[in-house]
């Protein structure tokens, strides 16, 4: 079968490869792969600038459909099934304080699909059956693999820094995540503003289309000048920033009210430099957001299950494996909302 390949360390070495189909063991499920959303991650794996172990398979956000069931793999899925994957747990010690918490993404043995192992940029993978989910009837298999982003949402908004109704909150960075992020905000009834930088109009459009009540463009705007006269300089109740930029950081800071709360989840992938003072004058309360708890996974589908919050707004392109490099040059210019990847043949 083809596979996305990062066959070697360095930046670069990446290419679509024939490689076997995986063995569905006495413990495992085969899943066939309908869509592989890309993420930031994968970009990171291609530039080498993320911890990766080739040769391996890239891509961990997906859904598809069982098609073979190991004999010790119990009952609750069956053959059809549409599940989405959990591929953050693929490797971990199982023993650990972290582990037996659900709060397995600190275990010191974790590895996940996609960088660890090998991914779903392909056709078919083999997982344990805890790291399955049964997708909502009234999910698509399409909105159904954005759930691994969107659980890291459901994450930081219900489990680190929850967000109450009437707030007004902030989300800094309109890419996928932070488009993820106004979409359960506005379905919590959270007035939320959107800011961007320059080369984000289109997602800025995109953030007012999904329910933004405004969206800021930090290249023609200052932000904390906007966000003053937006809540008549009462300032925002929460902020989540989702761009990982040292200006967004401070943007999101200056933003708060006094008492206000801001929660990390955007990867800066460096040291930048940080306005403490901001924290303490104001007496914010600041909090990072990686990744989900296995806890996350079911209130996340809960949620979906209701049927009153749709992801497919936010899927602006699908395209084959075989034009990966498109895909992931949308990505990286900004000129895409979330785009997935389907199977080559």
């Amino acid at each position: 079968m083809k596979a996305l390949v990062k066959f070697a360390r360095g930046a670069g070495n990446v290419e679509i490869r024939d490689v076997d189909e995986p063995c569905c063991g006495e413990n495992q499920i085969r899943l066939e792969i309908a869509y592989c959303g890309i993420c930031g991650t994968d970009l990171h794996v291609l530039d080498d600038t993320f911890p990766n172990y080739p040769p391996v398979i890239l891509g961990h956000e997906f859904a598809g459909k069982v098609v073979e069931i190991g004999k010790n793999a119990g009952d609750r899925l069956k053959e059809g099934d549409r599940v989405a994957g959990l591929g953050a747990t693929a490797v971990r010690c199982g023993r650990c304080t972290y582990c037996l918490s659900g709060n397995f993404i600190f275990c010191a043995a974790r590895r996940g699909m996609g960088h660890g192992v090998n991914g779903a940029f392909t056709r078919y993978v083999v997982m344990r059956p805890d790291q399955l989910f049964l997708v909502p009837a009234a999910i698509s298999l399409e909105e159904a693999a954005l759930c691994e982003p969107f659980a890291a949402v459901v994450h930081a908004m219900t489990e680190i820094s929850p967000v109450f109704l009437g707030q007004t909150v902030l989300v800094s960075g309109p890419g996928p995540m932070g488009l993820l992020c106004l979409s359960l905000l506005a379905a919590q009834g959270a007035t939320t503003i959107v800011a961007g930088a320059g080369p984000d109009g289109e997602r800025l459009r995109a953030a007012l289309r999904l329910g933004a009540a405004a969206a800021i463009n930090t290249g023609e705007h200052n932000l904390r000048d906007a966000i003053h006269e937006i809540t008549g300089g009462a300032g925002v109740d929460a902020a989540f920033e989702c761009a990982g930029h040292a200006d967004s950081i401070r943007g999101c800071l200056e933003s708060l009210r006094p008492m206000g709360h801001h929660t990390q989840i955007g990867v800066c992938g460096r040291d930048v430099p940080f306005p403490m003072d901001l924290v303490f004058a104001k007496q914010l309360t600041v909090a990072g957001s990686i990744c989900y708890t296995e806890r996350t996974w079911e209130r996340m589908m809960q949620i979906l299950s209701g049927g009153k919050l749709r992801l497919h707004d936010l899927i602006s392109h699908k395209l084959p494996i075989s034009e990966w490099r498109s895909a992931f040059e949308l990505c990286r210019s900004r000129k895409a909302l979330k785009v997935l990847l389907y199977p080559a043949n």
